[in-house]
């Protein structure tokens, strides 16, 4: 166990002796790549001008989303009313999703209670 944990810290060491060499020169070519999206000068006003524009064209986007909604709402209920055409693979697929929703409450519970698996704190 020891070994593993020398094994362990050496990689780790190298790990940061590389990001330490390399990492400035990473961090300059991905912002010299990307400099078209960067807002010259980062006020405070021009940020809090982004993050609006950002809000209102995520809320510009409800309507569409939920057109879309009903679709997927109405496609699901046509599947349950030809139930005798249904594939194994789209039955697959409904169970796959399931096990994703199912998944991704349990996740939101464990986050919920503060990374814990047996309880909320007091």
């Amino acid at each position: 166990m020891a070994s593993k944990l020398v094994q362990l810290q050496s990689k780790a060491c190298q790990a940061s002796k590389f990001v330490a060499k390399h990492g400035t020169s990473y961090y300059k070519q991905l912002l010299e790549q990307n400099k078209q999206y960067i807002q010259e000068p980062a006020t405070i006003e021009k940020c809090s001008e982004l993050s609006k524009q950002l809000l209102y064209t995520r809320l510009a986007s409800i309507p569409g989303r939920y057109e879309t909604l009903w679709k997927e709402v109405d496609y699901a209920k046509s599947l349950l009313k030809n139930r005798a055409n249904l594939k194994v693979e789209d039955a697959g697929m409904a169970a796959l999703f399931g096990l994703e929703c199912f998944a991704w409450y349990c996740a939101g519970e464990i986050v919920g209670r503060g990374f814990t698996f047996t309880g909320y704190y007091p």
